[in-house]
């Protein structure tokens, strides 16, 4: 389940607040991720995002593909996101399964685009849950557009916020006009949030094509977008909490530079699935202490910086 701080005005809940950082921790967190972004920087996919972060002030390496924010540029990004000072928390189901127990005959197999209508039908009727996130991606239709498939059935089954999984600026595109024509147009669709994107870096420090090209398009049409971190203690991120705090701020707030650079303003939302591995499996410890430590100090970091925040967790 994914708890959002600060979703839509009606609806949610008010949610508990753990405080798990001090004032001081949060600034030694903020410092390090400056210096990392500056010194070691973030490897980005696409030229056309590169161009993006050459043009507002970051220094690009196009052998490398390395672009290196100065802090000033990222603190700039901060302070042009709309601000936001709290408001009800929302829940939502996990998102994105990659195979479906149908529940008439128990069989275990891969989703098709009525299984995404009847998990959509489902969340809409539970009351405790306030947005639809992707449960499943469709299998039964062509991959290069099941995004859009899977937008299309649940804007069709719900009346919820429906995350849509576009892996494209192509996709959010299309995904949007789906959700302006049931609000009346794109601009309606900056006020009434039935479509929802997301992207998620690769961490360590990456930031591939599909995550750039969402972040673009969706700040070109003034949509909000949530960019969400899936660092790993251990595994793709430092062992330590407060190392993996930092790879996970630099991934979001890289993200975030980016949306900024490419449309002044635009809403976007800071994203947490970040947890610890267990060393056992080498598998991502959902539901462990650790993910319940991070995703308090995530929000607290969100909170600092005024930004909406979606955290991931079991």
């Amino acid at each position: 389940m994914s708890a959002r701080d600060g979703g839509e005005p009606a609806g949610g809940s008010i949610g508990l607040r753990l405080e798990v950082l001090s004032a001081a921790d949060i600034d030694a967190i903020h410092a390090e991720t400056l210096n990392v972004l500056e010194q070691t920087g973030v490897f980005v996919e696409d030229d056309e995002a590169l161009d993006i972060f050459a043009d507002g002030g970051a220094r690009v390496d196009r052998e490398t593909r390395t672009v290196r924010l100065p802090g000033d540029v990222v603190e700039a990004a901060i302070a042009s996101c709309p601000p936001h000072d709290g408001g009800p928390t929302r829940y939502s189901n996990f998102d994105e399964g990659i195979m479906y127990v149908d529940p008439r005959s128990g069989e275990r197999r891969e989703p098709t685009k009525a299984d995404v209508a009847d998990a959509a039908l489902l969340v809409d009727a539970l009351t405790n849950i306030d947005d639809y996130a992707a449960a499943v991606r469709p299998r039964d239709v062509p991959a290069e557009t099941a995004a859009v498939h899977g937008c299309e059935a649940a804007l069709l089954s719900t009346s919820k916020t429906v995350g849509a999984e576009a892996t494209s600026g192509w996709e959010v595109r299309v995904c949007a006009e789906l959700g302006a024509c049931l609000v009346g147009g794109v601009d309606e669709l900056r006020e009434h949030h039935v479509v929802d994107f997301g992207v998620c870096p690769v961490s360590p420090l990456k930031l591939p094509r599909d995550a750039t090209e969402v972040i673009i398009e969706c700040a070109r049409l003034g949509l909000s977008d949530t960019i969400l971190s899936m660092a790993m203690a251990g595994g793709s991120a430092p062992v330590t909490l407060a190392g993996t705090l930092v790879v996970h701020n630099a991934e979001v707030l890289s993200g975030i530079a980016l949306a900024q650079l490419t449309e002044r303003g635009v809403p976007v939302t800071y994203g947490s699935s970040t947890t610890a591995m267990d060393l056992r499996f080498a598998a991502a410890a959902v539901g462990s202490p650790e993910m319940a430590l991070i995703g308090a100090a995530v929000a607290q970091l969100a909170r600092q910086y005024r930004l909406p925040s979606l955290i991931a967790g079991a």
